[in-house]
């Protein structure tokens, strides 16, 4: 364990590297940092808000939630964005909730299995089922594939899926949600974990325990798989950035969210 918290502890100083050097390279604006998962989003809220307000630039960075964290405490970005819940040790920080997201377990749609219990996927991906005959399935064996230790969608999927399980060590560790959709989409074999709002027609969500990830089962509670998306600062935020964070959180910028699949936190 020490070996790997040493690993993940150098690759978050390396990406704090990046963005402090991407940084000190930019023009005058306001710079986000972190969640790969988030990262999408916020680059349509920055295009949508840069039309509406031209004279202003707003850089997006990804690279995890942790390693967001890790920039707004060294100022090496405005908002730090973070798909998982602040830790014990970071609730010194301001954060607000922009919007909440599923957590969708993905095949490839042609893949026979619609549902899975919360059982059987934390056994599969912790390596103890390993085919898929074994949920309902082909005679084929199980593909597995994870985000790399940092992500805020690992973090969260660990506490509401795997509790104290470890995945197996056997998993495809991929460093981005869209790269787990192509590989899935490629593979009939495989199984991954993403934002629901970036489900497109290549893969297939599965319903888990008979409920499906929608909207409505999200918002009665049925669908349990759901994390919040924070933006992060340092303190309360002030100028344009806290302008962005009232468009963010305005009715325009929660429909562009609802739009592409995330659940507002301000309702019409």
């Amino acid at each position: 364990m020490d070996k790997k918290y040493k690993i993940q502890n150098i690759l978050i100083l390396f990406l704090l590297f990046i963005l402090i050097n991407g940084c000190q390279k930019q023009k005058a604006g306001i710079t986000l940092a972190g969640s790969n998962s988030i990262t999408p989003f916020a680059e349509l809220l920055a295009e949508e808000y840069m039309l509406i307000n031209p004279q202003s630039r707003i850089h997006v960075q990804d690279g995890g939630s942790t390693a967001g964290i890790v920039a707004i405490r060294n100022n090496a970005a405005h908002i730090g964005m973070c798909s998982r819940p602040l830790s014990p040790t970071e609730r010194d920080l301001h954060s607000v909730i922009i919007a909440k997201d599923a957590i969708a377990i993905i095949v490839h749609p042609k893949n026979p299995v619609e549902d899975l219990s919360i059982s059987q996927i934390r056994l599969i991906f912790s390596g103890k089922i390993r085919n898929w005959r074994e949920v309902g399935g082909l005679s084929n064996p199980i593909v597995v594939i994870t985000r790399e230790e940092g992500s805020g969608t690992r973090d969260s999927f660990q506490k509401m899926v795997m509790g104290k399980d470890e995945i197996t060590l056997e998993a495809l560790v991929q460093d981005a949600s869209g790269t787990i959709r192509q590989l899935v989409a490629d593979d009939p074999n495989a199984i991954g974990y993403i934002s629901l709002g970036l489900v497109n027609e290549k893969v297939k969500p599965l319903k888990i325990a008979g409920v499906e990830p929608t909207f409505k089962n999200i918002e009665n509670g049925k669908y349990t798989l759901v994390r919040p998306f924070l933006f992060v600062f340092k303190c309360e935020p002030e100028g344009e950035v806290k302008t962005f964070l009232d468009f963010v959180l305005s009715k325009r910028g929660q429909q562009l969210l609802a739009k592409e699949g995330l659940v507002p936190v301000i309702q019409e």
